[in-house]
C-alpha cells in the first residue's frame, strides 16, 4: 500500500490524533513494515502507552481494506496531504488536516475562497447582509466557505449556491452525523452543487470541542474570513483567530451599536479588521486573482462575462509571465514546475492560481498544468 493509504488507515482508528501521525510520519514508520512495529518500538518514538498497545494489537492492512470499504459504500471520496490535489491553501498552515473526507468538487478549493462566519441565531439585518454579501460574493467568481451551521453559515451557504463561485461547508462531525440534523437536505444540496469537507471518519458525532478545529479548517481554505454578524463570545470570533494566525485576512460587517449581535464584529473593526460594507470591498483586495468580469460586474464597467479577449502577456506580471513560458514546454506537474521554477511552494501555488483564473492556465488530473 503507498503513504496515501497508510495514513488514511492511521487516521481512521479512534485515539490517535494529529500529533500521533505527525510523530509516525517523522519517525519514518509510515509503510507497511513499519506500522507492523511492536508495542516498545511505538513507544520509543513517543507515542502514549494506549496507543502504542492498540497499534501493536491491529492488523492495519486488513483494518485500512475495512474502512475503505466503509467509505466508499457511503458515496464518499478522501483527499491526503500526500496527494497533489489537497487543498493548497489549508496545507500552507500549521496544522492542515492529514485526511479530508469529501463530497462534491474538491477543485472548489483551487479558486479563490473566502469564509463567511456569524452567529447561529442573527437578526434580519444579519440574515439579510450575510445572503447579498455571499450571492454577490459567488457571481464575482469566489467561492463562500462556512459551517453549515444554523443562521449565518446556511444563510450564505444557500445564497452562494446562486452563483458561480458555489460555496464549500466544512462539517464538526462525520459524514453520518450530520449536524444540525435539519441541515441534511442543505448539506445534499451543496455536495451536488459545491462541495462538503470533513476531517472527521465516519460515525464521528457533534462535540462542543470538534468545532474549533472545524474553524481551523474553514480560515485556512480562505484567503479571509468575513465576520458578518457575531457577539462577543461568537465561535465566529474563533476562525477570525485562526485566520490571523494563517496570516490571512480578517473583514467584519458593522453593526447597530445597541444590537448585541453586533459587538463582535464591531471590536474586530476596531483591532484592525477591515470594515465591510459591500461586496466590492473583499473582491477589490482579491482583484489580481479574480477573472477582469468579476471586478467589473462590482464596477458596471467592462466587458460582459464571455466576451473577453484572448491572452495579453502584457498584461501578466513578471512572475507570471516567466510561469507562463515554462508552462508553453510542459505540460508539467506541480513537483516540475517546483523544480523548473525555484520557487517555493507558496508563490508557485498563487501564481499558478492567477493564471488559472485569468484563464491563461488549466489544472488537469492528477496536479498536471498546461497552457490553454
Amino acid at each position: 500500500m503507498d503513504k496515501r493509504e497508510l495514513l488514511f488507515g492511521l487516521h481512521e482508528i479512534a485515539g490517535i490524533g494529529w500529533k500521533s501521525i505527525d510523530k509516525i510520519c517523522r519517525s519514518g514508520y509510515l509503510s507497511e513494515e513499519g506500522l507492523s512495529c511492536r508495542e516498545e518500538e511505538w513507544r520509543g518514538i513517543g507515542l502514549s502507552v494506549a496507543v502504542a498497545q492498540r497499534l501493536a494489537g491491529m492488523n492495519i492492512l486488513e483494518w485500512i481494506k475495512e474502512r475503505r470499504l466503509l467509505i466508499e459504500e457511503r458515496g464518499l471520496e478522501m483527499v491526503t496531504v500526500f496527494d497533489g490535489n489537497y487543498p493548497a491553501q489549508l496545507k500552507e498552515t500549521a496544522q492542515p488536516p492529514w485526511v479530508l473526507y469529501y463530497k462534491g468538487d474538491i477543485g472548489l478549493t483551487g479558486r479563490p475562497v473566502v469564509a463567511m462566519v456569524g452567529t447561529r441565531v442573527p437578526t434580519a439585518y444579519g440574515r439579510k447582509v450575510g445572503e447579498m454579501l455571499a450571492e454577490e460574493l459567488s457571481r464575482g467568481g469566489v467561492t463562500v466557505a462556512s459551517g453549515l451551521a444554523r443562521g449565518i453559515d446556511s444563510v450564505c451557504h444557500e445564497a452562494a449556491l446562486r452563483g458561480e463561485g458555489s460555496t464549500i461547508a466544512v462539517m464538526a462531525t462525520g459524514f453520518d452525523k450530520i449536524y444540525p440534523p435539519d441541515n441534511r437536505e442543505l448539506e445534499r444540496d451543496i455536495s451536488r452543487r459545491g462541495l462538503v469537507l470533513s476531517e472527521y471518519p465516519l460515525g464521528t458525532p457533534s462535540h462542543p470541542g470538534l468545532f474549533p478545529q472545524r474553524n481551523r479548517i474553514i480560515a485556512g481554505l480562505a484567503l479571509g474570513t468575513v465576520v458578518v454578524e457575531a457577539d462577543s463570545r461568537s465561535g465566529s470570533l474563533i476562525t477570525a483567530d485562526a485566520a490571523l494566525e494563517a496570516g490571512r485576512d480578517v473583514f467584519a460587517v458593522p453593526g447597530p451599536l445597541t444590537s448585541p449581535k453586533s459587538r463582535g464584529a464591531l471590536e474586530l473593526i476596531k483591532q484592525g479588521a477591515k470594515l465591510v460594507t459591500c461586496a466590492g470591498d473583499i473582491l477589490e483586495e482579491y482583484a489580481h486573482l479574480l477573472p477582469l468580469t468579476a471586478v467589473d460586474r462590482e464596477s458596471g464597467h467592462g466587458p460582459a462575462a464571455g466576451q473577453r479577449a484572448g491572452l495579453d502577456e502584457k498584461k501578466l506580471t513578471n512572475d507570471e509571465q516567466q510561469l507562463y513560458h515554462i508552462l508553453q514546454q510542459g505540460p508539467f506537474t506541480l513537483d516540475e514546475l517546483l523544480g523548473r521554477s525555484g520557487w517555493h511552494f507558496g508563490h508557485l501555488h498563487s501564481v499558478l492560481l492567477s493564471l488559472i483564473i485569468q484563464k491563461a492556465v488549466a489544472q488537469l488530473p492528477g496536479a498536471i498544468y498546461k497552457v490553454i
